[in-house]
C-alpha cells in the first residue's frame, strides 16, 4: 500500500477523535462497566485501512489516561488492533465486521479486567459487561454512523 499524505491524514484524524473522545467521556470509556461510545469508529476500517492504525493509536492514548495500567495500555491496544485488522478484512459485510471490536474486546480486555478487579469480579461478567458495552457502540452507533459515511466523499 503507498503511503500518502491522505492516508496518514485520516488515520491521524482518526486516532485524534478516538483519543480526545474517549478521554472527554471518560466516565463511561473506563471501567468494569463502560460504553465507550468511540468504538463507533471501529467501523472506520471498512472505509479505509488507514483507520487500522488511527484506531490503535487513538486506543493507545487514550488507554494511558484511562489509568488501567501497563496491561490496559498494551492488551487494550492489542484488542483494537485485531478488530480492526479483520473488520477491514470483512468489510464487505456490513452486519458481521462491527462483530470484531464486540469479540475481541469481550475476550481480550474482559479476560484482563476479571483479573485487575478487585475483588475480582467472575470471568463470565467482565466479559458481558464489555461485550455489551462493545455491542452497543459498534451496532446502535456504529451501524448508523456507517450509513451517513458510505454516501459521503471522506473516504473516496
Amino acid at each position: 500500500m503507498e503511503l500518502n499524505t491522505k492516508y496518514v491524514a485520516q488515520g491521524a484524524i482518526i486516532a485524534a477523535l478516538y483519543a480526545a473522545l474517549t478521554v472527554l467521556l471518560s466516565p463511561i470509556s473506563y471501567g468494569l462497566v463502560q460504553c465507550r461510545v468511540t468504538e463507533a469508529l471501529c467501523i472506520l476500517p471498512m472505509f479505509s485501512p488507514a483507520a487500522i492504525w488511527g484506531l490503535s493509536f487513538g486506543c493507545l492514548i487514550a488507554n494511558i489516561f484511562g489509568g488501567g495500567g501497563v496491561v490496559d495500555i498494551v492488551f487494550g491496544t492489542l484488542a483494537t488492533l485485531l478488530a480492526a485488522l479483520c473488520t477491514y478484512r470483512f468489510r464487505k459485510t456490513v452486519l458481521l465486521a462491527p462483530l470484531f471490536p464486540v469479540l475481541f474486546n469481550a475476550i481480550i480486555v474482559g479476560g484482563y479486567l476479571h483479573i485487575l478487579t478487585a475483588p475480582p469480579v467472575p470471568l463470565p461478567f467482565t466479559m458481558l459487561y464489555i461485550a455489551l458495552g462493545e455491542a452497543v457502540a459498534c451496532y446502535a452507533l456504529g451501524l448508523p454512523l456507517h450509513s451517513l459515511i458510505k454516501n459521503t466523499a471522506l473516504f473516496k
